[in-house]
């Protein structure tokens, strides 16, 4: 990969870290804190913070939950009083120690810190690098009509025109996500490969396939092979799958967060990461003439919370619904009416999450947007059915009722000329429309390709050899966590869900089971544990108390994520599983292993066939379980849904 930064580019100065004050106590505040955990607000400010005492030592950090910014409140439940707990998804912080204990292994509280001053008063601080846009700052200049114009094309993907340079943002404009889950929703416009092969550089904000579409960039890659492709500089490399991927793309850029890229005089960018999965999400600023364009993509808390106010045009997700949590879960409280419930109001906090985010930062004009999936395929119909997403209009709605901020839900091949709108909002040739008698929403999709590619695993000679099952977890390299699975070839990925979690625990027992369409055992397909205590596979569970997980895993999307070394988000964001778990407990450690830290290169299959069947010796094809039907058994394919 290509790692040079844009043209004319001066590195920025290095920036001094600075102290912010937050809060400040006196003598008579701080002798009245009591022993164990105290809940404090600056009624000045309206923040909300939580001290710590333990024999005279103080510690400190903001009453604000590092999953979604819910607040903390006492833990009923703890007898030691050292733990609170969220009231947004019952995430528990101990004070104490400022871990997060459950989901167990996941976050560090930020801790602030505590000053004494001269007269026993006390003044809590937060260091903080100055906000790193601020950096050489730009004054705003006039803006000609149609000199800066955003295009939707489709989901989270935009088309920006920036005076002579063109940028568009996460080009998912063909193709499934999530291994066979997402399907787009909106038509994107006819012309979307040549609007894409006219850019001058790419965003892609994270590996996520609805933003990382491996198809779309194929279509890219044969006509533009070295266009410019910008990503954060992230812990798990936004292309680690490029060289398996068969596509052709030579220039792509990888750039530290926090720094200005400049691109020419008028026109620059800075890519900042998510405060909550900083592994794996990012987000962006564009600056062109002192006009800021803000992006956060799906960040849940981007750049730990700390944004540019007053942007010209801030664009954000809104719908909810990209997770399997709670659809794809059976047994114990998941009701078809828990489910529903559940939904119902974790759309309803997102919507006013984001509100309020939108009424703080107080842009020109907000657009919601990268919310514009569908579950197309007729095997999903149960989930899309289940799992309702927000409207925009909905979200559009609250903000008009505390703010002023213009709205803006385009449909594909609409254009915003930002000139005009910051002008004049009320200029009717601030939008363009698209062309009378386009299609808005697509109402049919290309299965075929892309189901052939994922069948065509199933029958592949690794799967002839039970072995693999060791083969493949060994590779995966998690271990030492007292957990057993079965896993009915039906995987799938838990990291993201927005799971109430329950009390903390280290045990836990999969089970992996290999389904049919719909999810039930599949004649002839494997179904065994996995006891990742001391990475065993044992013929029944053992005898120690142990949490388990049962999961049910459609034995195509399994059989292609074990044999091309994927991560698990294709099971699980993908509804390709079915999963119950005993206590209802969420592993974070062992699913955020598998969805984010498995190996950068896949299994070694040809060593491990030649390991089983000796050197020589030709392989045929394996024979699909029963039920699974006719399949492609070693068609060449890119691993992107596309055969060769």
């Amino acid at each position: 990969m290509a790692s040079e930064a844009p043209e004319d580019h001066v590195p920025p100065p290095s920036i001094e870290q600075r102290a912010e004050t937050l809060l400040c106590l006196s003598p008579a505040e701080v002798a009245d804190l009591q022993e164990g955990i105290n809940f404090f607000r600056n009624k000045s400010t309206g923040q909300d913070y939580i001290f710590f005492k333990n024999k005279g030592r103080l510690r400190a950090c903001k009453n604000l939950c590092k999953h979604q910014g819910g607040l903390f409140i006492r833990d009923i439940e703890d007898l030691d009083g050292r733990s609170v707990k969220c009231t947004k998804h019952n995430w528990k912080l101990d004070v104490s120690t400022m871990k997060y204990i459950n989901p167990p292994g996941s976050f560090c509280q930020d801790e602030l810190v505590v000053e004494m001053d001269e007269g026993n008063g006390l003044l809590l601080l937060e260091l903080n690098p100055p906000n790193p846009w601020d950096a050489e700052p730009r004054a705003p200049e006039e803006l000609a009509f149609g000199e800066v114009q955003v295009t939707y094309l489709t989901h989270a993907c935009m088309d920006l025109k920036l005076g002579d340079k063109r940028m568009v943002f996460d080009p998912w404009l063909t193709g499934p996500a999530f291994a066979r889950g997402w399907w787009l929703l909106h038509e994107p416009p006819a012309d979307w490969l040549e609007r894409l092969c006219r850019a001058d550089l790419v965003y892609i904000s994270h590996m996520h396939s609805d933003h990382l579409s491996y198809p779309t960039l194929r279509k890219l890659a044969a006509r533009r092979p070295d266009i410019a492709i910008y990503v954060g500089n992230t812990e798990r490399p936004v292309f680690w799958h490029l060289p398996q991927s068969g596509v052709q793309l030579t220039n792509i850029n990888v750039v530290p967060f926090g720094i200005w890229q400049q691109v020419d005089k008028n026109l620059r960018f800075m890519i900042l990461m998510d405060g909550v999965h900083p592994e794996m999400d990012t987000c962006i600023i564009v600056e062109y003439k002192g006009h800021k364009i803000l992006n956060t993509v799906d960040c849940t808390r981007p750049n730990g919370g700390r944004l540019p106010t007053k942007v010209a045009l801030m664009m954000s997700d809104f719908a909810g619904g990209a997770s399997g949590f709670p659809m794809t879960f059976s047994g114990g409280k998941f009701t078809e009416e828990w489910k529903a419930q559940f939904i119902r109001a974790e759309r309803r906090k997102l919507l006013h999450y984001k509100a309020r985010q939108v009424r703080d930062l107080q842009p020109r004009v907000f657009c919601p947007f990268a919310g514009y999936f569908v579950e197309a395929h007729p095997s999903d119909r149960y989930i899309k059915d289940t799992n309702i997403k927000n409207d925009p209009s909905e979200l559009n709605n609250l903000i008009k009722k505390s703010s002023e901020v213009v709205t803006w839900t385009p449909r594909p091949g609409a254009t915003l000329d930002l000139g005009r709108m910051l002008k004049d909002p009320t200029d009717s040739k601030c939008i363009t429309e698209p062309p009378g008698g386009a299609k808005v929403y697509k109402d049919t999709w290309d299965f075929g390709p892309y189901l052939e590619v994922l069948n065509a695993s199933v029958g592949d000679p690794v799967f002839q050899h039970q072995a693999w099952i060791q083969e493949y977890f060994t590779w995966a390299g998690f271990k030492d966590y007292n957990l057993v699975v079965r896993p009915r070839l039906f995987l799938r990925t838990l990291m993201n869900q927005t799971d109430a979690c329950p009390p903390f625990t280290t045990l836990s027992f999969p089970q992996m089971i290999e389904t049919d369409e719909d999810f039930s055992p599949l004649p002839g397909g494997y179904d065994y544990l996995v006891d990742f205590l001391d990475l065993s596979f044992p013929r029944e569970r053992p005898s120690r108390e142990h949490p388990y997980e049962e999961i049910r895993s459609r034995v195509d999307v399994m059989r292609h994520v074990v044999k091309n070394g994927l991560l698990w988000d294709d099971l699980y964001i993908g509804f390709q599983t079915r999963l119950r778990r005993d206590p209802d407990i969420y592993h974070h450690l062992f699913w955020n292993h598998f969805q984010i830290k498995l190996p950068l290169t896949p299994p070694n299959w040809q060593s491990f066939l030649v390991r089983q069947e000796g050197p020589g010796l030709k392989t045929s094809p394996a024979r699909p379980p029963a039920g699974v039907g006719n399949t492609v058994a070693c068609a060449p394919s890119d691993s992107l849904g596309h055969p060769d």
